[in-house]
């Protein structure tokens, strides 16, 4: 199984609303819908966390069991990335967000809910999606920076 979080759980990861153990929130924080339970449940191992804990978090509605359909989707999609790049979705994530950030920041209060939106983008596809309103806002000069990130 393919945890990842629900709308509920990410605002709950903000705001902490719900009260968890420690060990319910480290691997809550964990949950990205890429890592099967037994992987975050090894990672976590040397912490304490427990099957109970995640399922827990089933439980509150924090988490989801992500679709065999969809976990088949991204698994596809990682692999058409690899051999397009060598670069995973991650790692393009990983790069390109702290840039789109900057970019958005400096709009000011003009582009505050844009930086908003960029802020709260978690994966790849989330900062896809926001692209274009980001090229729109900025031009396309200084796009050109986050979109060779982006798509190398």
């Amino acid at each position: 199984m393919i945890p990842c979080k629900t709308l509920e759980g990410q605002r709950v990861l903000k705001d902490r609303s719900v009260a968890l153990t420690a060990h319910q929130r480290s691997v809550f924080i964990l949950v990205d819908g890429k890592r099967s339970v037994d992987e975050l449940l090894a990672a976590t191992r040397a912490g304490g966390v427990t099957r109970a804990d995640v399922d827990r978090l089933l439980e509150l509605g924090l988490v989801c069991e992500l679709s065999r359909s969809a976990a088949m989707a991204l698994d596809n999609s990682r692999r058409l990335e690899a051999k397009r790049s060598g670069r995973s979705l991650e790692e393009r994530y990983d790069r390109a967000h702290p840039v789109a950030l900057m970019l958005t920041s400096n709009l000011g209060l003009r582009g505050r809910n844009l930086s908003y939106a960029v802020t709260n983008a978690m994966n790849y596809m989330d900062l896809l999606a926001l692209a274009g309103r980001i090229r729109d806002a900025v031009g396309d000069e200084q796009y050109a920076m986050l979109d060779r990130l982006m798509n190398d």
